[in-house]
């Protein structure tokens, strides 16, 4: 198992919260897995502005501490962790007796949904994930009745805006790892890591570049042309959020 969850069952929600339309997460916590650390500040930001208190847990391993000490209403998973695949881990949270009750899942490649949803996901957001609209009702939509949840009443037009630094830390992490990996399981993870950022920082060129990586990995074939490419553009995206 990777969680051994023993947290106690939460109280019930304050009924304060239904005089808060503007903030129709108010009371829950969200539990983010998310490697990512610009994904991980839009989920924070989107959490702020709804009224949800957020933890984050950048690994599998750091996740099963926070789900020993407590029940969060609302756990988003990512799929491409650097310890494991975030679906083993939605699958032992649906499978839970003490089930929680939102299980999201996330990642920059689209075509692991139907895989996610199968393991018990309730809802798979494409990313990025910038809109507050979209973010509140894939979670207000599968919100149990008993945790006290109310309907959005009007649809907010909010979309929110990460701080640069999180994809300045993302990208330096990218650069550290190719200037060192001495394994090739390093590249898989770090291609498929880098192509979720790509597409949360809407650059085109550099996902499809980190895509190229994984499926020339994944195909066997020589991976020295794809590295050096892609080492040329993070070092030129770093270059241009350093001046922002």
């Amino acid at each position: 198992m990777l969680t051994d969850i023993t947290a106690d069952t939460p109280k019930p929600l304050p009924q304060w919260r239904l005089s808060l339309p503007n903030r129709p997460l108010t009371g829950l916590t969200v539990l983010v897995i998310e490697d990512s650390r610009f994904a991980s500040e839009a989920v924070r930001l989107l959490c702020l502005k709804s009224g949800a208190r957020i933890r984050r847990a950048d690994c599998l391993r750091s996740a099963a501490r926070h789900l020993r000490s407590y029940r969060p209403a609302v756990v988003v998973i990512d799929l491409g962790l650097p310890d494991g695949d975030g679906v083993a881990l939605i699958a032992e949270l649906h499978a839970a007796e003490l089930r929680v009750p939102v299980i999201l899942a996330m990642s920059g490649d689209p075509d692991r949904a139907s895989e996610a949803l199968a393991a018990g996901a309730d809802g798979f957001p494409a990313q990025p994930v910038e809109s507050l609209a979209v973010f509140q009702q894939a979670i207000l939509r599968v919100l149990p009745a008993d945790t006290g949840a109310m309907t959005l009443r009007a649809l907010p037009d909010d979309v929110i805006q990460p701080r640069p630094s999180g994809l300045r830390d993302d990208l330096a992490h990218v650069a550290e790892v190719l200037s060192s990996a001495h394994d090739t399981t390093e590249i898989d993870y770090i291609a498929r890591f880098l192509a979720g950022v790509a597409r949360s920082a809407h650059d085109p060129a550099l996902e499809a570049a980190a895509t190229a990586l994984a499926r020339d990995y994944n195909a066997g074939h020589a991976l020295a042309t794809d590295l050096a490419r892609i080492s040329g553009m993070v070092q030129d995206r770093l270059s241009r959020v350093a001046e922002m």
